[in-house]
């Protein structure tokens, strides 16, 4: 399947009559008798390959008057896999527009921050997803205004502006022209919609199967923050710093989605805090492609037989993670929960968790950034190291967000003093969500490869990585998996 808008045309038909849902967010499908599109797999009869069109987004369909499909709700496939692998203008404004950027900053903002003109990132986006970031961003305010009137009894005016809309006019013409329904309509269709506790949103987040959760909700677990995160009740539960306000968000495995509950203090913050559980769960990957490409080693073949759709666990806020792991380097996982610990007591932000033990926010770079260095339980060195990082995130020298260049930002931390290539490639792999990102010299990885048969040393070990390319972050967790560490396995 090829991307951006030059689409195979065969490959894409052919996607649509096996109702083939692993291509759902790679491409839409719109009916030009109808005037309706649709995900590959819809339920309904496939219509005559002459009566299809493709498009690469849903916002691309929208541009060109067509309607989302009312049975195979088009508008709830999993996001493009493209967005989280590849660095480029177009995937970095993707991430960006996700995280509400266009909402918040404008189009000029969201140039800015990529370093480009408007006119480029307009351009761009363009040639490859049919439409323009303003576009892109209103099929998500749509999506988000969908979600609010089915599942909260909040009026339509506050759910216009909650989803991101600068109008009430704006929110009714744009809710009729994708879903060819008014609001009022929409809610009336869903039996029991508007039930529930004010700010509290019950949504299932999709995926493409397969998706192993013993070492996603594993590692998350064995290493959860005491008062930022837990594992409570089958759920692994967390704080969320957010644009507009704090959230808590409760992320449960199930079948055939992650049941997800999230309690926002400003329901603005809807769309950002979606987006941050979906890459925190790496759910937009393509688990098929991962493991086509890591089975042609017929030694790692064998691990991913054995439990196939293994994701990377990432993060919701990328300078806790790197924070974090200075806090980790050579040191066991619960020493290291030990040091973020204290560091949430004495310096993050107090909240309230009425439905289980969360007490703060992870603290900001700004609030790390005045820590006394001689308060901190460590060596000197990693104090330093500690220090200088926290020093860099908070005046914006370092960026390791959604925006950021990955190249530059792997140059800028291997510049930091204490930063050697594992803390480098871990911060790469999780926080910056380079999918290629590789851990040579892990420890636990160069066991497994060992008692796998796979060369020891780090650089044969990188030499055979070679062909694991673009997906070795995810033959990391394929090794990983071999040990009995308890990130492996989901909690009781």
């Amino acid at each position: 399947m090829q991307t951006g808008t030059h689409l195979d045309r065969e490959h894409c038909v052919r996607a649509v009559q096996s109702k083939d849902a692993r291509f759902d967010g790679w491409f839409f499908t719109a009916v030009l008798t109808t005037r309706i599109y649709c995900r590959p797999s819809c339920p309904v009869v496939p219509p005559k390959p002459e009566n299809m069109t493709f498009h690469p987004s849903a916002a691309a369909c929208q541009q060109a008057g067509f309607r989302a499909c009312k049975r195979c709700r088009p508008d709830t496939s999993p996001g493009s896999p493209e967005w989280n692998r590849r660095a480029d203008l177009v995937a970095r404004a993707m991430r960006l527009i996700a995280d509400g950027i266009v909402d918040r900053e404008g189009v000029p903002g969201l140039a800015a921050r990529l370093g480009y003109s408007t006119r480029q990132v307009e351009r761009q986006l363009l040639a490859e997803l049919g439409a323009g970031p303003l576009a892109v961003a209103r099929a998500q305010r749509a999506q988000t205004a969908r979600l609010l009137i089915e599942t909260t009894s909040l009026p339509m005016a506050q759910i216009a502006f909650a989803a991101g809309f600068s109008s009430i006019r704006a929110f009714n013409d744009t809710v009729r022209e994708v879903f060819a329904l008014s609001p009022s309509e929409l809610r009336a269709r869903v039996p029991g919609s508007g039930a529930g506790t004010p700010g509290v949103l019950t949504l299932r987040l999709p995926f493409r199967a397969p998706l192993n959760p013993s070492n996603l909700f594993g590692h998350l677990a064995a290493t959860a923050v005491p008062g930022v995160e837990e594992w409570r009740d089958g759920s692994y539960r967390r704080t969320l710093s957010l644009p507009y306000g704090h959230g808590i968000a409760a992320l449960a495995p199930r079948p055939d989605h992650i049941a997800c509950r999230l309690t926002l203090s400003d329901l603005r913050d809807l769309t950002v805090a979606i987006s941050r559980c979906r890459r925190l769960l790496d759910l937009d990957a393509d688990p098929v492609a991962v493991d086509e490409r890591l089975r042609t080693d017929p030694l790692l073949a064998p691990l991913v037989d054995r439990g196939p759709g293994r994701r990377v666990p990432r993060t919701v806020d990328e300078a806790e993670f790197a924070v974090r792991a200075v806090l980790g380097q050579q040191v066991s996982t619960a020493a290291a929960r030990t040091h973020a610990a204290r560091l949430v007591t004495a310096h993050g932000k107090p909240l309230d968790d009425p439905e289980g033990g969360l007490t703060h926010l992870f603290p900001s770079p700004e609030a790390l950034a005045g820590v006394d260095p001689e308060t901190l339980a460590m060596p000197r060195t990693r104090r330093t190291t500690f220090t200088t990082l926290v020093r860099r995130l908070a005046d914006g020298e370092l960026r390791l967000g959604v925006d950021a260049d990955w190249a530059e930002a792997r140059a800028r931390l291997l510049a930091l003093p204490g930063f050697g290539p594992w803390t480098v490639d871990v911060i790469a792999m999780r926080a910056l969500g380079d999918p290629d990102a590789f851990l040579a010299t892990d420890l636990g990885v160069r066991r497994a490869a060992k008692e796998l048969g796979l060369p020891a040393t780090p650089a044969a070990l990188t030499a055979r990585a070679e062909g694991w390319r673009p997906w070795r972050a995810y033959a990391v967790q394929y090794l990983w998996a071999t040990d009995s560490h308890p990130i492996n396995f989901l909690p009781a």
